[in-house]
């Protein structure tokens, strides 16, 4: 594989055709496709520029699509007094620019997709009609056959980057990540970020729709399906071996060494190795899952990250799944030993250049239709601001088009499903305790002594006031209880990852978290911003912590034992506060 700082040529101009009166594109449109205009060709505008500063060829997608509806519930002060459900303002053509590695560094090469001359006439994408449903397999038991197949449609997604400016080649797929990610677009005059808030799932799930249509279509295969990394069972928690073949068009040499042949994925991992045994590895994987699925997701919010509407900040704060397992997978898989960014998969600028990324993320997709099914208040948002927002995609016949995130809520009607697989973290709750009783709160320091803190260099014990106490199950029904530390603050070009525990001091052993008083973990990949030039973040981080009172006997408590301990980049964090408290779902 090439390396990630080729840098590509200036282009000619092209003309990708396009004619929507194909006889594929024959579903019932819903309200969303009223405005599609059809017959249309679309030409891709390649300007040179031989300033030697950021290249303007292939300027960016519409700001429209690519974000986000308007105005609405949350963050109104940051907003201009327009009207909720207006459309986006119209684009800055100049708005992709060169994504930033770090604040010294921009990637080497435009990350920038080829651009229709006329965004104002991409339409609104519609799903074909379809016979049969694409199913996507647990990549561990994926069969001789179908691995042929994917290597195939692979090898010839490669082929087109002799192209370097067809969208539907390798390099360009993957540039779509970077683009999104490290600080190429702006909206609303600010940068756009689709990971650390509510647009995480819904744009990863647009994003291997396409990319998984490609794939089959370069095999003539409309029934193909990505394969999905299953490292929330025991039996799929190795990097699968169909992409450890050296040769393979599946294979990326930019990966951990000592991550290959059968080792053991950490899905807390973050960069250093925890000396432990295979079998506490896979305990504490399946803790994690219970925890990020269940414990701390009972609330949309909770599970798909902060709102994030036009006019606001990026980076408002994470989902759980976001949070753990898929960053660190991220981290475990990447090069970190040898590359100076953890390439490929440990950098969201070249995550997209190692083919395991999409298989990854087709199980992080996964778990949004697992979490759906496991009940209660577990349900797709349902805020406009959320419905409406928008990205750009090329499709499999290099039309460009425009889509919604309230058309990605069911994968039935996308076309696809996931084949079965038992999920043992259902039926995980840790109920090890680490102590018999009760920490004595009154030999820690209250929350008001401890913070602000300028640092979390290392562990530390504090006890904090609960809102209210012996709470009945409808008060729990109605609100839940969640742990907040309010404006954590660390330079967003690091890894960094603490973790928290209830009823427990700071000699608590950390490597073991199946313990009913671990509550959860915050961690954050690197994701440097072009326009931040401090590269300082501020996020608040809430853990459900209502079935952990209920698992440890401290319903009836009015103060409790919090303890943080620091697993990565802990001497560049700071916190300014920590409370509890009580929020409707």
């Amino acid at each position: 594989m090439a390396s990630s700082t080729t840098t590509l040529p200036l282009c000619t101009n092209k003309t990708l055709s396009s004619s929507f009166t194909n006889t594929s594109f024959v579903a019932k449109p819903s309200q969303l496709f009223l405005h599609g205009r059809r017959s249309q060709s679309f030409k891709v505008s390649c300007n040179a520029n031989n300033s030697g500063e950021h290249e303007k060829n292939l300027d960016g997608v519409d700001r429209r699509n690519v974000l986000l509806g308007l105005g609405g519930l949350y963050g109104a002060a940051n907003l201009a007094p327009l009207a909720t459900a207006s459309p986006i303002p119209p684009p800055d053509l100049k708005s992709c620019s060169r994504a930033h590695i770090n604040d010294k560094e921009e990637v080497s090469y435009s990350c920038c997709p080829p651009k229709p001359e006329d965004l104002d006439s991409v339409p609104y994408y519609k799903f074909p009609s379809m016979t049969k449903l694409r199913i996507r397999p647990p990549a561990h038991a994926a069969d001789e056959e179908y691995i042929a197949k994917y290597q195939l449609a692979t090898s010839r997604m490669r082929e087109l980057d002799k192209d370097p400016f067809d969208p539907l080649g390798f390099k360009q797929q993957a540039n779509i990540h970077c683009a999104y990610c490290n600080g190429a677009y702006k909206v609303g005059g600010k940068e756009l970020q689709v990971h650390f808030s509510w647009l995480f799932f819904p744009f990863h799930r647009w994003y291997l729709y396409f990319y998984e249509r490609i794939l089959g279509s370069l095999i003539n295969d409309p029934t193909f399906g990505l394969p999905y990394w299953n490292w929330d069972h025991p039996k799929g928690m190795r990097l699968p071996p169909m992409f450890d073949v050296p040769g393979s068009s599946l294979y990326d040499e930019k990966r951990n060494q000592s991550h290959r042949n059968g080792t053991i994925v950490d899905l807390g991992h973050f960069g250093d190795e925890v000396q432990t045994t295979q079998l506490q590895t896979m305990t504490n994987n399946l803790t994690l899952m219970y925890r990020q699925m269940i414990t701390n997701a009972p609330c949309p919010l909770l599970f798909f990250g902060q709102p994030y509407p036009l006019g606001t900040d990026p980076s408002p704060g994470m989902g759980t799944i976001e949070n753990i397992p898929h960053t660190p997978i991220h981290i475990w898989t990447g090069d970190n030993p040898r590359q100076p960014h953890g390439e490929n998969m440990g950098n969201f600028y070249s995550a997209g250049l190692d083919p395991v990324f999409y298989c990854h993320h087709a199980n992080v997709d996964r778990m949004w239709s697992e979490w759906k099914q496991t009940g209660g208040k577990r349900r797709d948002l349902t805020q406009k601001d959320w419905l409406n927002s928008e990205f750009f995609f090329y499709d499999e016949n290099r039309n460009p088009f425009r889509v919604k995130v309230r058309d990605c809520l069911d994968t039935k009607k996308m076309g696809y499903d996931y084949a079965p697989m038992p999920t043992p973290w259902r039926n995980f709750k840790p109920i090890r305790k680490t102590t018999t009783g009760k920490v004595n709160t009154g030999s820690l320091p209250p929350a008001s002594k401890v913070f602000p803190l300028a640092k979390l260099d290392r562990a530390i014990s504090f006890s904090i006031n609960r809102p209210a106490s012996s709470r009945t199950s409808q008060e729990k029904n109605e609100q839940e209880e969640m742990l907040t530390f309010n404006k954590i603050q660390y330079d967003d070009s690091k890894y960094i990852r603490f973790d928290v525990f209830l009823n427990v001091d700071k000699t608590v052993n950390a490597d073991e978290l199946d313990k009913s008083e671990f509550a959860g973990s915050y961690t954050s990949l690197p994701h440097v911003h072009g326009d931040n030039t401090t590269h300082v973040t501020s996020v608040t981080f809430q853990l459900a912590i209502t079935e952990l009172l209920e698992d440890n006997g401290l319903e009836d408590e009015d103060t409790i034992a919090v303890t943080l301990v620091p697993k990565k980049g802990g001497e560049g964090i700071s916190i300014d506060s920590a409370e509890i408290k009580l929020v409707e779902c």
